[in-house]
């Protein structure tokens, strides 16, 4: 079978994605300094509001006090098109200048990793096996120098899908966009073989890049069981998303398994829509013999609540000789149930679609071509191969590409040395840095200024490890400090309300952080 690359009208462009104009500052500001003053200091984040969802309009109401926020005055969509940028491969990660003077942010860590050769995890999970593993303790070396609240940041990495999806005026077109950004979330994920720190309980990290036209707010709002919350909202009042996650971890002998218990929702503002979702299983293999891989597994369902179409993603096991390793495949169907497109592709490669009719058509000449070739002899099988050999293409991958495919998603290119840095993406690298003058502006509980993760991300193990053990026992005598006086603790920016679109339990984030008040925010580190 032929595997063609896809042509740049193929590809789902990144055109609409809204980066905005950056107001004069002073000179001695760093640009993180002045990204922050531009856009997060003046009024909060929408919070998801129960009391305007209930009321009629619902996304009409949610988008009219949008409408009305001044965090992101002079952020209009005519300012976003004097400006544009191009989101392709590598320019999306911001690791690169900005056509808007953004700028550059760092393309690598301060120090390498740690090698973990010498360290055994058997003697932890010995006794672990089938129990949930968030209550046991690992080593360091173990670990990533990320906070699991800066992991759910990754989600956002291919946000110019969201502004995309935002853009189009078919509703199956949206969700194939949608669909892209759900798979596209998990991506981050291949070969981290790491375990990010167990947020404290009440640390939050926040995040706003314009040249991605987004900002984000997390907080670790439960630590038994560990919840973490998130809201995001773009810069051009378009989309919201937000979701709680709630990661339950197996040891099972040679896995890990990791089930991201939790819904996620997506409102596209302009189109009064909102989509929900779960991710995948997610399993470690190999932890104590052999060489660590990942397989994402399980059934997604992406529901338009509002028109009734569907998104079934079907992320395969890999099976016993492994052919069906990071395939995805599934289907949209409208509110009639009836099949609208096919979906397939790989979540470490790349996402297409195609009608329906013309999948079918594909897969029987396929079977039919399989069984011919079962009949060639070794030699004519051979010179067939030898033949298709001058038509493959330059950019080679292991997804078969059908005829009349359109590319929905492809992933961004790691940088050279990821594996020197924990596999990270380069939007993977940005996450934890801070420059002189972020401690001013960032709440004292972001995870950038936790000492046992800036340790480790600068190279010293021995550090780190005695700062997680000092941060652990301080979050252990605080606890008991709280039941000693019988007081509950108190979240910050997220509250425990209903989904009001699932019927679910759900943290909804309730506004004011980015009014930089934090006064009342607890000593954590």
């Amino acid at each position: 079978m032929q595997i063609v690359s896809p042509t740049s009208s193929e590809m789902m462009s990144g055109d609409g994605i809204p980066p905005s104009r950056l107001v004069e500052a002073p000179v001695h500001e760093s640009a993180p300094v002045r990204l922050f003053r531009r856009c997060v200091s003046s009024a909060p984040l929408r919070p998801v509001s129960r009391v305007s969802r209930q009321s009629a309009g619902l996304a009409a109401a949610l988008r009219a006090g949008l409408d009305s926020d001044e965090s992101c005055e002079g952020t209009s969509e005519a300012s976003f098109k004097d400006a544009i940028v191009d989101h392709g491969a590598e320019k999306n990660n911001g690791t690169i200048p900005q056509e808007n003077g953004i700028k550059k942010r760092r393309s690598g860590l301060p120090a390498p990793m740690f090698s973990r050769n010498n360290f055994s995890v058997w003697s932890i999970l010995k006794k672990c096996i089938g129990l949930e593993l968030s209550k046991i303790t690992m080593p360091i070396v173990f670990n990533e120098p990320l906070s699991f609240l800066q992991r759910i940041t990754e989600y956002m990495e291919h946000t110019y899908l969201i502004h995309k999806a935002c853009t189009l005026s078919d509703s199956i077109d949206r969700m194939q966009a949608v669909a892209a950004f759900a798979v596209s979330a998990v991506a981050s994920q291949w070969d981290r073989t790491g375990k990010p720190f167990n947020p404290l309980l009440g640390e939050t990290y926040e995040l706003t890049r314009e040249d991605q036209g987004f900002r984000l707010i997390s907080e670790q709002v439960s630590h038994h069981p560990p919840i973490s919350a998130f809201h995001a909202e773009g810069l051009s009042q378009d989309f919201l998303f937000h979701g709680s996650i709630y990661p339950k971890l197996k040891f099972w002998g040679k896995s890990v398994e990791a089930e991201p218990k939790g819904t996620i929702t997506l409102e596209l503002l302009k189109h009064k829509e909102a989509y929900t979702w779960s991710n995948p299983f997610c399993c470690v293999h190999n932890v104590i013999v052999g060489k660590l891989w990942i397989e994402q597994y399980g059934t997604v369902e992406i529901v338009n609540h509002s028109t009734g179409d569907k998104c079934v993603l079907n992320f395969k096991p890999c099976g016993m000789f492994g052919k069906e390793l990071h395939r995805v495949e599934g289907y949209i169907q409208d509110k009639s149930k009836k099949k609208r497109c096919v979906i397939y592709g790989k979540w470490t490669e790349c996402m297409w679609s195609v009608d329906p009719q013309v999948y079918e058509s594909h897969r029987k000449n396929d079977k039919k071509g399989t069984t011919d070739t079962k009949k060639q002899k070794p030699e004519e099988a051979e010179v067939a191969e030898n033949e298709d050999a001058d038509d493959m293409p330059e950019v080679q991958e292991t997804v078969a590409v059908i005829p009349g495919s359109t590319l929905l998603w492809r992933v961004s290119p790691r940088p050279p040395n990821s594996a020197e840095m924990y596999n990270f993406t380069n939007f993977t690298i940005t996450l934890n840095e801070l420059e002189p003058g972020m401690e001013g502006v960032l709440a004292p509980t972001d995870c950038r200024l936790r000492p046992d993760i800036r340790a480790m991300e600068n190279g010293d193990m021995d550090e780190a490890s005695r700062e997680k053990e000092r941060l652990e026992e301080k979050q252990r005598a605080a606890r008991k400090e709280r039941a000693k006086d019988s007081e509950e603790w108190s979240t910050r920016w997220f509250e425990l309300a209903t989904n009001p679109y699932t019927g679910s339990q759900d943290w909804l984030y309730t506004g004011g952080y980015f009014d930089r008040k934090y006064t009342d925010c607890p000593d954590i580190y």
